[in-house]
């Protein structure tokens, strides 16, 4: 099939998503048609707060699925990520199987059943109906170990739980991963993925992001804000305002009355960057002159 026949169910997913707020560049719309069509998991690597967690919701929104969420973190374990069985629950089977005639064999396997497991986000999105989407959220957080426990589920999409044997996905999930960087991916995890990398918005994206998020904003100030932020990023800081600090900004402004970026409402500009810059160094490199310059250029 030449290029230009998927071209149409890419500009149609585009408009879809566009729906459910969110707003995606054409070839990032492709990759999610992919991810959706082939089913593969899609790995989205970008700094942090440029939109990559907002996909997985878009995507929710837009197949109108749970969303199933992994949050990674330092020491991340295959238990708290896969399943856990109710110990309390098990002792008090345990208690009440005292004054129970049947064989040990068959109190273990009772006690060892699905009503005391305990499932935990990837075991709950392959035994999820409809198809969930799962977020694996900032992968590069955990260890290379547990970036291997993953490999099996999502090369066959099943788990091997001792007691119980291997579950099979009942519908594979739709499967988003996001990474900022701080860790090198491995190359086994890589190959099982489609990817995306994501950058910060262009202005226009940007601009139309905040249209749709925040539609009380006045034109000229939406224009005018997201001019300012291009400008800050440009500045040398330790961590550059992402999506969601424009539109938090947007509403702080919004809040304190300010219809427009000038010098008359310089003070409750300055009142508002606690919204846009989120580090000590950042702030206090804002200076009032330096806000004065980049509201004069707006």
């Amino acid at each position: 099939m030449a290029p230009t026949d998927r071209m149409p169910d890419v500009v149609t997913l585009q408009a879809r998503l566009a729906n459910h707020g969110f707003i995606a560049e054409c070839s990032f719309a492709a990759a999610l048609l992919l991810t959706m069509e082939m089913r593969r998991p899609l790995l989205l690597e970008g700094e942090a707060g440029v939109g990559k967690t907002e996909v997985a919701k878009a995507l929710a929104r837009l197949l109108d699925a749970p969303l199933i969420r992994l949050q990674c973190y330092e020491g991340l374990d295959a238990h708290a990520a896969l399943y856990e069985w109710n110990y309390a629950h098990q002792l008090l089977a345990i208690k009440l199987f005292e004054q129970d005639a049947r064989p040990l064999r068959d109190k273990e396997q009772d006690i060892f059943s699905e009503r005391y497991l305990l499932k935990r986000p990837l075991l709950e999105a392959i035994t999820t109906t409809p198809a969930p989407v799962l977020l694996i959220d900032e992968i590069d957080r955990t260890d290379e170990a547990f970036e291997a426990y993953l490999l099996e589920l999502l090369s066959d999409f099943q788990i091997s739980i001792p007691e119980l044997g291997v579950i099979q996905a009942t519908e594979r999930p739709y499967v988003i991963l996001t990474s900022n960087g701080t860790r090198e991916i491995s190359d086994a995890l890589r190959r099982r993925c489609l990817y995306q990398y994501v950058d910060y918005p262009s202005f226009q994206r940007e601009l139309m992001i905040v249209r749709i998020r925040v539609p009380e904003a006045p034109e000229a100030l939406a224009r005018q804000v997201v001019e300012f932020v291009h400008a800050v990023r440009q500045m040398a800081l330790h961590r550059k305002p992402g999506l969601a600090e424009t539109l938090d900004w947007v509403a702080a402004l919004l809040r304190l009355g300010v219809s427009a970026l000038d010098e008359d409402g310089i003070e409750r500009v300055m009142d508002s960057l606690a919204a846009l810059v989120k580090t000590r160094e950042d702030q206090a490199g804002l200076t009032r002159p330096v806000v004065e310059k980049l509201v004069a250029s707006c």
